[in-house]
């Protein structure tokens, strides 16, 4: 399951950045407009990584003004992790939950409607804004577009809690890679908390990921407390993502 879940790490960001190269290390590097990406173990390698190497694709991240960052699984490359802290990058643990067999029923929260948002949506723009909102921030120009353009791709499927206005309070993604998909940037606006409607949209997510033939449906939850929420869905903690980044 694991090696599926590396797999897929690998796959995923191709579909809009650039890998290079760096011996046990590969660095996606966003093409045009987009999240900024990040390092992670090449696939299949399976020896030590050097902080020698770390500090080679650092180098890189500071000449290209991309952050430096890395993201990993603690049980598939275990040594990765003092190599990183040994150049001084600060590493955050976070589950790294899969879906034990079907998801299970949640409540449907009142006065919202939950659906899948399409392209040409009237509802996609805040879809898209809402889990910026949820910590504090907008998207950059253009994002909705981009969304846009990956759903129509089928790289990515948009689901959304939206008010009696059609406007989007929470929403979050899937990215289906084949049979594995991820459950990705689920965030609610601050004023519609506590009402339940991110664990619906992940519930929504979910049901569009399995009627679509995905086998294999996983998420990394922030801390133990939002994992605890996402195991009310189904999902159970398989392993640890790790999270590397520069303090500011």
């Amino acid at each position: 399951m694991l090696n599926r879940i590396e797999a897929y790490y690998d796959a995923v960001p191709r579909s809009s950045a650039r890998a290079e190269a760096f011996g046990p290390l590969t660095l996606f590097v966003q093409e045009g407009q987009g999240w900024p990406y990040y390092a992670r173990p090449a696939l299949g390698h399976e020896g030590e990584v050097s902080a020698a190497a770390v500090e080679k694709v650092r180098a890189r991240q500071r000449e290209l003004g991309v952050p430096e960052a890395f993201e990993w699984v603690a049980e598939t490359t275990p040594g990765l992790r003092a190599a990183v802290e040994a150049t001084g990058l600060t590493v955050h643990e976070h589950p790294l939950m899969v879906l034990e067999g079907e998801p299970l029923a949640v409540p449907e929260p009142e006065g919202v409607t939950v659906r899948l948002v399409g392209a040409d949506d009237s509802a996609l723009e805040s879809s898209v804004a809402a889990p910026y909102a949820a910590f504090g921030a907008e998207p950059q120009p253009g994002t909705s577009a981009r969304i846009a353009d990956r759903i129509t791709a089928g790289l990515t499927r948009l689901a959304a809690a939206l008010d009696a206005g059609g406007t989007a309070l929470s929403a979050g993604q899937h990215q289906p890679v084949g049979a594995v998909s991820e459950v990705v940037g689920v965030g609610t606006v601050p004023a519609a908390r506590r009402r339940g409607l991110g664990l619906a949209v992940t519930a929504a997510l979910v049901a569009d990921a399995r009627a679509h033939g995905t086998e294999l449906v996983f998420l990394t939850a922030s801390d133990a407390g939002v994992a605890r929420l996402y195991g009310r869905l189904g999902f159970r903690t398989v392993a640890t993502a790790l999270i590397a980044e520069a303090e500011e």
